[in-house]
This record gives C-alpha cells, structure tokens and sequence, in this order.
C-alpha cells in the first residue's frame, strides 16, 4: 500500500512537472527579446543586424560608389571571404553570419554572387565533361568561369567590461572591400552590438 502511494505520488509529481513546459511560435523580434532573458551573448536577431547595417554602410560609402560606377553599370562580380571569430566566444555562430551576408550578397542588384566554395567541384564536374564522357556539343569548356572583381573580408571582436555583478559586452564586427586586381580598399565598414547584463545567470 505504501509503494503504491508512494509510486502515486511520484508519478503526479512527474506529470506536473512536464505539464509546466510550453513552447509556441514566435516572430524574430520576440525571439530576440526573449533570448535576452537567457544568455547574454550572440543571438539570431545580432546577426541581422550587424549584416543589415554593415550592407547599408557599404551602399552609402562614398569609395563603393565611385567603384560602382566605374562598372558601368554592370554588378560587381563579389567573392565573400572568411570572417574571423577573434572574440573568446568559440560558440559564436559564424556559419550562419557568413550565410547570413552571403544572401545579402545574392540579392543585391549591385553585386554578382562567385560562389568560391564550390569552385573545385565545379571545376571536376567540368574536367569530367571534357573527357569524352559528355557530347561533346553539349560538354561545358574549361576557362570560362567568371573571375572575381572584389572581395570581402572581415572580423568580429569584443571587449567586456564586468565589475560588482554587472557586465557589459561590446561587440565590432568589421567589413573590408576590396578590389582583387589592385589590392587597394574600396570601404570598410564597423558595425557594434552592446549587451547588458547583470546578476547571476544559470546559463
């Protein structure tokens, strides 16, 4: 009688205690509210950010444009570069920040996208077509690949200021564009993320 008890009681703790969790839906701006509630550093909604910003400084700034319209009306052929994660954080996101400017990148009317990370296995499949396993008429030629304009580089850094229980982050990230031919700088551009916090988190 009393296991029994005891396995009642048990299991109406275990069920009220699953019963208490509940997850729904939300939109990006509850999201990166409530993020704020559980970790203070990096979150999904400090990648838009940082990435929208960064692309409107670089359409503002007065070196791109003049690059711009040295193209003559032609998109600027991109190749997007590695951004380095020079903070302590080693979990920064920095997969989905380079997708992130990557698909700014893609949908830009002033930019032509070169997808370097794919090159290689564009280049076998077309080795492949060359070597009398493809119709001839129909096999791609090699040398035709389009060659980069520009490229576009940079790193994320930050600094943290902590005393009494309160702690504030600052985080840079910094773009450069530059032209490949001549190695000189076309912009730069700095973007910042600042978080406060305070207390003791459990995360």
């Amino acid at each position: 009688m009393k296991k029994l008890l005891a396995l009642s009681v048990f299991g109406a703790v275990l069920m009220s205690g699953c019963s208490s969790f509940k997850a729904e839906r939300v939109d990006d701006a509850r999201a990166d509210t409530e993020a704020m509630g559980i970790t203070d550093t990096w979150v999904g909604g400090d990648t838009v950010r940082v990435i929208e910003g960064s692309m409107k400084q670089i359409y503002a700034h007065k070196g791109f444009n003049e690059y711009y319209s040295g193209m003559n009306g032609k998109r600027i052929k991109l190749f997007v570069g590695e951004i380095r994660n020079n903070t302590p954080e080693a979990n920064l996101p920095m997969a989905d920040i380079q997708d992130a400017l990557l698909e700014k990148v893609s949908n830009s009317d002033q930019f032509k996208l070169i997808d370097a990370e794919k090159r290689q296995a564009l280049l076998k499949e077309i080795t492949y077509q060359n070597d009398g396993m493809v119709d001839p008429l129909q096999a791609k030629k090699v040398g035709k690949q389009s060659g980069a304009d520009a490229m576009i580089f940079g790193e994320i850094n930050m600094k943290q200021d902590t005393r009494g229980g309160k702690s504030i982050k600052y985080y840079s990230v910094n773009l450069r564009l530059t032209d490949i031919q001549s190695s000189e700088e076309i912009c730069r551009t700095r973007e910042e993320i600042k978080k406060y916090s305070k207390g003791n988190g459990s995360w």
